[in-house]
């Protein structure tokens, strides 16, 4: 049951912010497409939540409920709901226009385009029709082939970015931070009431990024993340580079630990108003028609392989000191700061035809 979890949000995080960048217009594309990473954030919040107080009625995690069943077990069982609603309201979603057109049902892109895009509806079916007619139905892998270590470069814009985006840490703060706040001495109540403030933290730094990225860009975005990341990843590896004893029973002094807490919030500060939305954002407006479903299979699949990796090494990492450990993340964040510097190019405003 579980694999099939992981293909149903696998294939989620592909489609999602393909079909939101093909039905969005161009000058809110980036603040329709950031609401994909609100809505993750409002789940992570939820199911913080819902943890915090199915263990707190309970007594602990691994306690039973008053109903039956151990407070984890319906920690699992609560995800249930929010998949059944999303099922649902996928059943009410009209089809992407740019799909549409591929299928040649013409009346009903510009019905699409017309009830939610807008402009002139004729003209920007004829542009479609350009971009895809080499026939995009017989697009496969290998038209990502290229002169870049096999693929084109445009494709490797998209593996990095979904690689720097899970090599900064991120779920780290959320996989582990229970286990975390308590290695330093906080009890486990109070770990799962400092990972729900975090999770608040990323929902409303989100909102930051949906009230900037149309105006200010994705790439500013990207840079100014990428600094304030490494400034708040620094500080906490030079707290816990004060730290006493190690594993399980590392401890912080309370001036220290109140710093490592603050520095871990602005952290999911500085990454939920960049990297967080706007790499998803970038990944479904940054390829063009034709290898878009392809190309963004293919950055979400390394972007997932980064995510494992990080999550998988943490614990090592840890045991051998978490100053090691912050300080890898913010290496890989100055990585990606002069990566983003170099590489990665503006898209705010252009129509996924002229890419």
């Amino acid at each position: 049951m579980a694999g099939l979890r992981g293909l149903a949000v696998g294939a989620a995080s592909v489609i999602a912010p393909a079909y939101i960048a093909e039905i969005a217009p161009a000058h809110i594309r980036g603040r329709l497409g950031s609401l994909q990473q609100l809505a993750i954030v409002t789940g992570i919040f939820a199911s913080q939540l819902i943890s915090y107080l199915l263990a707190h009625v309970a007594g602990g995690a691994e306690q039973p409920e008053p109903w039956g069943g151990s407070a984890w077990r319906w920690m699992f069982a609560s995800a249930a709901l929010p998949a059944l609603l999303y099922g649902l309201v996928s059943l009410r979603i009209p089809e992407s226009p740019r799909y549409l057109v591929a299928k040649r049902r013409l009346p009903e892109a510009r019905k699409v385009l017309g009830d939610y895009v807008g402009g002139d509806v004729d003209g920007r079916v004829t542009e479609i029709q350009r971009t895809l007619a080499s026939g995009v139905e017989e697009v496969h892998l290998r038209e990502l082939r290229g002169p870049r270590f096999g693929l084109l470069p445009i494709v490797w814009v998209g593996i990095l970015l979904s690689v720097f985006q899970q090599f900064v840490g991120i779920n780290v703060i959320f996989y582990y931070s229970t286990a975390l706040w308590h290695s330093v001495g906080f009890s486990e109540n109070d770990s799962l009431l400092i990972s729900t403030i975090t999770s608040i933290t990323n929902i409303v730094t989100t909102l930051v990024a949906i009230a900037l990225i149309d105006r200010i860009g994705r790439k500013p975005l990207l840079i100014i993340g990428a600094i304030g990341m490494v400034i708040t990843l620094g500080t906490m590896a030079v707290c816990f580079g004060t730290a006493q004893g190690s594993g399980s029973d590392i401890t912080l002094s309370p001036g220290v630990g109140k710093v490592a807490l603050v520095a871990a919030n602005l952290y999911v500060f500085a990454f939920g108003m960049s990297w967080g939305p706007v790499v998803w954002v970038m990944l479904g407006e940054m390829f063009s028609n034709r290898i878009r479903a392809s190309a963004l299979a293919v950055a979400a699949s390394a972007q997932w392989l980064a995510n494992w990796a990080i999550s998988t090494t943490f614990p090592a990492l840890a045991s051998a000191g978490l100053v090691f450990a912050y300080g890898l993340y913010a290496t890989f964040a100055l990585v990606a700061l002069f990566f983003v510097i170099k590489g990665v190019r503006e898209t705010k405003g252009r129509e996924l035809e002229d890419m």
